[in-house]
């Protein structure tokens, strides 16, 4: 009988590690992790809050926060509406940071007029 040869990588796992030095800038995942984290935290409440706003279930969820998955599609869609990290977040990856700053413009826009409205009445 012929003995059976395999290609000598472990069985276990879907990626092979890599070192730090292969990893240049942070992932897409770790970025919508913190984003997350920096409004809600890591708690179970922050779970729930997610769950609510996106539809996606628990275990989605823990992947996101812990930033060993991140959302796609409508899910990133949903978390951009509610969330201002996320949503300052995505431009930011892309190297678009005048549009991150874009909704901070309006918003202050918006503060302004409400001032000077009070002023003149």
């Amino acid at each position: 009988m012929r003995k059976k040869m395999g290609n000598g990588f472990p069985k276990m796992g879907n990626s092979l590690p890599l070192s730090d030095a292969d990893r240049a800038e942070p992932s897409y995942e770790s970025i919508i992790a913190a984003a997350v984290r920096q409004e809600l935290g890591g708690s179970h409440q922050a779970i729930k809050t997610l769950m609510r706003r996106t539809g996606a279930s628990a275990r989605t969820a823990k992947n996101w926060l812990s930033g060993s998955a991140g959302p796609s599609g409508a899910h990133l869609v949903e978390l951009m509406r509610s969330s201002d990290p996320v949503f300052e977040a995505v431009p930011k990856m892309t190297g678009r940071e005048q549009f991150a700053r874009g909704g901070k413009l309006v918003e202050a826009n918006e503060l302004l007029k409400r001032a000077l409205t009070l002023l003149e009445g």
